[in-house]
């Protein structure tokens, strides 16, 4: 059996002039991410810093070591096959119950649809051990449109006022499979 190729990843930067008649819109304060020509697509503050990973990609309120919280996303393509009764509940609660962190509180789930997409997310609050302070952690996971996605978010628990609203304008605008043909309009197609 052949040995697979070890990829080194590297992320390009490529900035591009949006057309007159672009379709982007985005909440103000915010800024709009979308990875593989919108497999996945959510709004983020526009202040935040992104650092793409070979797997994920992460948004921090603050360049490391000043940042109070972490956004992290990645997706899946998915084969051909009816995904639409596929048990996200199940796999979410098997999820959290698999997090090695000391869990002091879990959350209710949420479940929503948009779109092709269904989407389940819950919420920790765990003790940080480095740092002996409370935090939350927040799970998402979400199939629709051949694409599935997981997106986490930990912050401070004394930080949940700020930082709650950012998850709310992530889940809000969360889109799963909705092509980008063009970047410089944002025009999109279903798949």
């Amino acid at each position: 059996m052949a040995k697979r190729k070890k990829h080194n990843l590297q992320w390009l930067k490529e900035t591009l002039e949006l057309k007159e008649d672009h379709n982007w819109t985005s909440k103000p304060g915010t800024r709009i991410f979308v990875a593989g020509r919108g497999a996945l697509r959510f709004d983020v503050p526009e202040d935040w810093h992104f650092e793409p990973d070979t797997k994920s990609f992460r948004f921090l309120d603050n360049k490391p070591p000043n940042d109070d919280c972490r956004l992290e996303a990645s997706f899946n393509l998915l084969p051909p096959g009816n995904w639409a009764e596929f048990p996200l509940v199940p796999l979410l609660k098997k999820t959290v119950r698999a997090d090695t962190r000391n869990i002091i509180e879990s959350g209710e789930i949420v479940q929503f649809k948009r779109q092709t997409a269904r989407v389940v997310w819950t919420q920790i609050k765990f003790i940080d051990p480095q740092e002996n302070r409370e935090a939350y952690s927040r799970i998402c996971i979400g199939l629709g449109s051949g694409v599935q996605c997981l997106i986490t978010f930990d912050y401070w628990a004394d930080d949940a006022e700020r930082l709650i609203p950012v998850w709310d304008t992530v889940m809000e605008s969360l889109v799963l499979g909705l092509y980008i043909r063009d970047p410089r309009t944002g025009l999109a197609f279903p798949d």
